[in-house]
């Protein structure tokens, strides 16, 4: 069945429909990735975007549920040059193309992801249509515009407090869409990790006996989550060890008063380079975000860059001066991705056992 992408500023692709036969309106971005399909699909930080996928075949090693991020996709539509309609794997328990099927989620492929690319990397993110219906340009681009990435924190959060693992430290982990990684990485190490709504009031971690918080990645605007910021600001008042990923990093900045700003199409892939500014040593890092923290808005009594970007020099982690806090916009968690920041969890057990000591 022939389906089309129609992206806001009139471009309009023609390729064939997979996965669900369903129109979607989303915000489009691409991903460099050249594994890991079914992590970005379950990553809870698309909801409200489409991904165009740079590499150009996809869906060759099927899927497996033992690499999903979250319990079902969060992508809203995915673009491929080539789909894969057989998997070669001895874990997959799906195609790709029954996988989406399954979650809901449209798909186009035969269509050039390296123009789509280039138009995004000119002109910026921007919102797009994904259609298999006969449609009206005028008509669908107004509809097009109008679409807004919002509320997305809230349908990506537990509805529930839930427990993972035992150990010696117990963290509460702030799902703001948080990949089941994180919490993984943690009891790794030892923790026992209570999962938290993004609501959940800083009154009751703070007086929950717990040895320290994590925020998670998430979804959308940082900015847009104003009664959160406000309990953040709570907990970081504290004076408990916080670690702080993505979403949280941009929310913790926030509720110091520093400033966000979107980058013109994010930063989205698992080869970005990230220089610390204690070592100068540069780690590769998994990222998806379209936010970051302005730097002249930083306060240099309050808090100092971490990390750095080496391609774009904007921020990639923040220390706090007199705080018990560490953010980093990256994912020290990836899978499928690098493994190079993943001593960052260890540094956060540091943190927590020199609290508990003191």
């Amino acid at each position: 069945m022939k389906a089309y992408l129609i992206l806001e500023d009139g471009h309009v692709f023609e390729g064939v429909s997979f996965g669900a036969e369903k129109e979607v309106i989303s915000e489009f971005v691409f991903n460099t990735s050249m594994t890991g399909y079914t992590e970005i699909l379950t990553d809870p930080s698309y909801a409200g975007q489409s991904v165009v996928m740079t590499y150009p075949l996809i869906g060759n090693y099927g899927v497996s549920y033992k690499d999903q991020e979250a319990a079902h996709p969060f992508v809203e539509g995915f673009v491929v040059h080539e789909l894969s309609r057989l998997g070669s794997n001895f874990r997959m328990n799906m195609n790709l193309n029954d996988y989406m099927i399954e979650n809901n989620i449209p798909g186009i492929q035969g269509v050039d992801t390296r123009a789509i690319t280039k138009i995004i990397r000119q002109h910026g993110c921007m919102n797009g249509m994904i259609t298999t219906q006969k449609y009206n340009l005028d008509e669908v681009l107004d509809k097009i515009k109008a679409f807004k990435v919002e509320g997305v924190v809230q349908r990506c959060t537990c509805d529930a407090p839930y427990k993972l693992g035992k150990g010696d430290f117990h963290v509460a982990l702030y799902d703001f869409g948080a990949k089941r990684n994180i919490a993984k990485e943690l009891v790794k190490r030892g923790c026992e990790v209570t999962v938290v709504p993004a609501s959940t009031p800083a009154s009751e971690i703070i007086n929950g006996n717990y040895d320290g918080i994590m925020l998670s990645n998430g979804p959308g605007d940082p900015a847009e989550n104003v009664e959160i910021v406000k309990e953040i600001k709570e907990l970081a008042a504290s004076g408990m060890p916080i670690f702080a990923i993505c979403l949280g990093h941009q929310l913790m900045a926030l509720a110091h008063d520093f400033k966000t700003e979107k980058l013109k199409f994010g930063h989205h892939g698992a080869n970005h380079p990230v220089r610390d500014a204690h070592t100068g040593r540069v780690y590769i890092s998994t990222q998806n975000h379209n936010y970051v923290i302005k730097e002249d808005s930083i306060d240099p009594e309050v808090a100092k860059v971490w990390f750095t970007n080496v391609n774009d020099g904007t921020i990639e982690g923040m220390e706090y001066i007199n705080e018990n806090i560490r953010t980093v916009q990256f994912h020290p968690e990836a899978s499928a991705g690098p493994h190079d920041t993943a001593y960052l969890f260890d540094e956060f057990i540091k943190m927590m056992g020199g609290h508990k000591n003191a």
